[in-house]
């Protein structure tokens, strides 16, 4: 026989048979909130700044889609691949005499990338430009001649100088992704008897891809800025017709505003490029793939559409 016993408080009251439930506090942060009204201050009072100044809105898009803007667009991607073209090759063929066991070209490698990073790319610019001082001719024997005038194009010394340039840092960032492959790698594709070529073809550059293409992407948004360095040794890209415009429309500040509008786009649409293609190659090293843009569009939205249907 068992005999239930009523257990009571000091007051007669029957406590309640569950732990309590814990009412939760949240933490107030008064420093967000003040840096947030700080930081849209800050952005209205530089909105309404410009909108008080003295600048003809209207001229920006009646020259957005001019000819000369569009065609500087096209000459500033076409510097911008070219030039990340001589950038990549030129960059994977340092990074690999950079490692090689040869001194001298390790030496070589190291010197070419310590001159090229350590001197500023417009200088360089400079510096082809104005190598007609120098060098009356360009001769390469039977092969070409010609006054070096004629062949330092303003064209040629843009692709050389950011090409060139470039190049050492992208040696940079391949060495960099190269390191970053484990050395058994490398032993395991050599006792399967594959030479030093293949195995850096088929094992290591591949998967030292994780690591240099988001770097990669930077560098290439980048070089699509620096492109607009070039306007000073007399090629007519997107900033060089923009100010041209600018001299003859009596509108100077606001071409300059319609070609950062213009860089704002492409950059945009390659940060977006770049995004899918790290996204690609973090295939194998992440055991789920990060939501793309639109997905996460539609998860937000099909969150709010259930929450809707829920109220209802």
């Amino acid at each position: 026989m068992t005999t239930d016993i009523e257990k009571k408080g000091p007051d007669g009251a029957v406590p309640p048979s569950g732990p309590e439930a814990i009412k939760a506090i949240p933490v107030r942060h008064f420093g967000r909130y003040i840096s947030a009204v700080v930081a849209i201050a800050a952005f209205a009072a530089i909105v309404y700044a410009f909108a008080q100044g003295n600048i003809n809105w209207d001229a920006i898009p009646g020259y957005f889609f001019d000819d000369r803007i569009i065609e500087g667009v096209g000459q500033t991607l076409l510097l911008t691949i070219l030039s990340m073209a001589i950038g990549i090759v030129g960059g994977i063929l340092l990074a690999v005499m950079r490692l090689s066991k040869n001194p001298v070209t390790s030496s070589i490698a190291w010197f070419y990338i310590w001159f090229f990073r350590g001197t500023p790319v417009l200088v360089q610019l400079f510096v082809w430009f104005n190598l007609g001082l120098v060098f009356e001719y360009i001769n390469l024997g039977p092969f070409y001649k010609d006054e070096w005038s004629d062949f330092m194009t303003p064209f040629l010394t843009a692709l050389l100088g950011l090409g060139l340039n470039e190049a050492a840092y992208m040696a940079e960032i391949c060495r960099a992704g190269l390191l970053a492959v484990d050395e058994g790698q490398t032993e395991a594709a050599h006792a399967l008897g594959m030479s030093h070529g293949k195995t850096l073809r088929r094992i290591v550059i591949p998967q030292a891809m994780r690591v240099i293409v988001p770097p990669t992407g930077n560098e290439v948004i980048n070089m699509l800025k620096t492109t607009s360095l070039v306007a000073a040794v007399q090629y007519y890209e997107l900033l060089r017709n923009a100010q041209d415009i600018g001299q003859t429309s009596g509108a100077p500040v606001e071409m300059l505003f319609l070609a950062a509008t213009w860089y704002l786009i492409m950059t945009s649409v390659l940060s977006v490029g770049q995004y899918y293609l790290e996204r690609y190659y973090a295939r194998g090293s992440s055991r789920s793939l990060p939501a793309t843009p639109w997905q996460k569009v539609k998860t937000h939205l099909m969150s709010f559409s259930s929450r809707q249907g829920g109220k209802a």
